[in-house]
């Protein structure tokens, strides 16, 4: 990691710590701020300083450096990429892959995919995925380029004092949509589920409604009908594992192929799930990225069996 942060007149009229500034200002995470004490370089104007002791002011450009180490083995596979700037990265995962590694998939994931095309285009980076999608859930995957960054969108409680006083700050600072496919017609066209999400006492990936779960909240919308079947859009307002999928069995409509949850899997094998939006607030530079996805070819076959 290697990034210069550039003190404006409004965030340190008088002279303020490198630290509280990083901490405050650029969203670098306590573990980060650690890492990089003892183990980073930080440079203001260029010159070399002691992390716990420098001080700095408005107009003074800060300059961190990190060597980041990763376990991830580079992995040469086809990427669909659909932005890419300095900060982040969005991907279209296709069925069948897993986001990142796990202790039975350590090679072949879009960590894995993703670690091999930053070797190949000499970018520095490791792997900072900010959600996931699941195995066979198809669609729209950020993945930071910068921890902070990651740190600040997967932890609600981050804030970028500089640049948020142009935002509410209670806005989530990504957006996720959903197309998904059940069986039947919901009674009402529009509606919220905002059933509490729990782990299932027998098992180590299933999840079930219960009051003793965290609370989740999906919005959906009926879009199209046909030969007994929905094509649906949903909205995340929180980020459960398994959110819709447990939300719509808990209703009594689980998605088409989804034998986890109950879903007839005779026109689809997999779940019918596609993230086809993701919309995403970069706190670091103020400026908002929206991307789109088409449904997939498998889906459209399945809504019109």
């Amino acid at each position: 990691m290697n990034i210069t942060y550039e003190v404006k007149d409004n965030e340190a009229l008088a002279p303020v710590s490198v630290r509280a500034f990083l901490r405050n200002s650029c969203g670098v995470s306590h573990g980060l701020w650690r890492r990089l004490k003892w183990n980073g370089t930080i440079l203001v104007n260029g010159e070399k300083v002691k992390a716990t002791m420098a001080t700095i002011k408005a107009g003074d450009k800060i300059t961190c450096i990190l060597e980041e180490e990763s376990s991830i083995v580079p992995t040469k596979m086809p990427l669909d990429i659909r932005y890419e700037d300095d900060y982040l990265i969005i991907l279209n995962k296709p069925n069948g892959i897993l986001v990142h590694p796990t202790g039975g998939d350590h090679d072949n994931t879009l960590g894995n995919g993703l670690k091999y095309y930053y070797q190949l285009t000499g970018q520095d980076i490791d792997f900072h995925p900010v959600h996931r999608l699941d195995r066979n859930t198809t669609g729209l995957v950020v993945v930071a380029k910068l921890p902070q960054l990651q740190s600040a969108l997967t932890q609600p409680g981050s804030r970028i004092k500089g640049n948020m006083k142009k935002h509410n700050i209670t806005q989530k600072f990504f957006h996720r949509s959903y197309f998904a496919l059940i069986n039947g017609i919901l009674p009402q066209r529009k509606g919220i589920i905002d059933l509490p999400i729990a782990r299932h006492p027998d098992s180590i990936i299933q999840r079930i409604c219960s009051p003793n779960g965290q609370y989740a909240e999906t919005h959906y919308e009926t879009v199209a009908v046909n030969n007994g079947k929905s094509l649906i859009k949903l909205e995340l307002k929180t980020g459960r594992t398994h959110q819709i999928r447990v939300h719509l069995a808990s209703i009594g409509y689980p998605l088409l192929g989804d034998d986890l949850y109950g879903g007839n899997h005779a026109v689809i094998n997999r779940q019918a799930l596609h993230a086809y939006h993701l919309e995403v607030f970069n706190p670091l530079n103020g400026e908002t990225v929206s991307v789109y996805s088409n449904i997939p070819r498998d889906m459209i076959q399945a809504f019109y069996k």
